[in-house]
């Protein structure tokens, strides 16, 4: 079997960083990407150190000329590509719907939605000549439901939920899977500024149905099921993995 080559967005930190070690401690060929050279860097040696053979790839998924080249490069230096999470994105600015301006917005939205199509672009457009490919889109429980205070953050994430849908539809006669991992509650940086401290973070993790927030080290699990052949008569779904939020846990911020 041949080894995988996998893209990762937003692989600097957090559910990015956990899966592309994943991917690495697996043997995978990895393209890595964020905004910063040093801790990209960094990463792509750990994951060298892993055994993986990998790359660093600055780029900003805001920007199409980017995106080309990020796809690009991970086909000029594997051949190929069968795996893309698409993982950047921000919470932006939390508050109320009468806060919300054209800056707030668009730092909100360029990136999560923006980002995922101009990713989905390019990685159809590699993955159409070739007859394959697995995509994952990150997108949350907010992507699902509701919650004041964050209208951006889930007007966003609802978006990323359908598009995944959408897109999954184009692929599929192609041979292109198109799946989304929801996170609920992970113990990640934006889980840290959405909570604010210890004290809060404790209230959220008792009133949860398994009592704890989840690891980017378990969302990185569903993400590589999806992007698996296990999961080769999957796509257009969206695999929540909360905890049991969704199944009825009580509403509180920060997912």
């Amino acid at each position: 079997m041949p080894v995988p080559v996998v893209l990762i967005t937003g692989a600097l930190t957090g559910i990015g960083r956990s899966t592309a070690l994943a991917y690495a401690r697996q043997g995978a060929n990895l393209v890595v990407s964020g905004r910063h050279d040093d801790a990209g860097e960094q990463l792509a040696g750990e994951l060298g150190d892993l055994g993986a053979q990998a790359e660093f790839v600055r780029a900003d998924v805001r920007s199409d000329g980017d995106v080309e080249n990020l796809v690009d490069r991970a086909v000029e230096r594997f051949g190929r590509l069968d795996v893309a999470l698409n993982n950047a994105g921000t919470e932006g600015t939390p508050g109320p719907v009468t806060e919300v301006t054209d800056e707030s917005y668009q730092a909100t939205f360029d990136t999560n939605v923006k980002g995922t199509l101009l990713c989905l672009k390019h990685e159809f457009r590699v993955m159409r000549e070739q007859g394959s490919g697995s995509i994952v889109n990150v997108s949350s429980t907010f992507g699902l439901m509701g919650y004041p205070g964050a209208t951006l953050y889930v007007g966003s994430k609802h978006a990323v939920t359908g598009i995944t849908k959408a897109a999954a539809l184009e692929g599929a006669a192609h041979g292109i899977r198109v799946n989304a991992v929801a996170p609920g509650y992970t113990r990640t940086a934006m889980y840290d500024r959405f909570t604010g401290d210890d004290t809060a973070r404790d209230a959220v993790d008792s009133v949860l149905p398994l009592h704890r927030a989840g690891t980017p080290d378990e969302i990185a699990e569903a993400i590589q099921y999806l992007g698996s052949d296990k999961a080769s008569y999957i796509t257009g779904h969206v695999l929540v993995v909360d905890g049991g939020l969704m199944a009825g846990g009580p509403v509180i911020a920060g997912s």
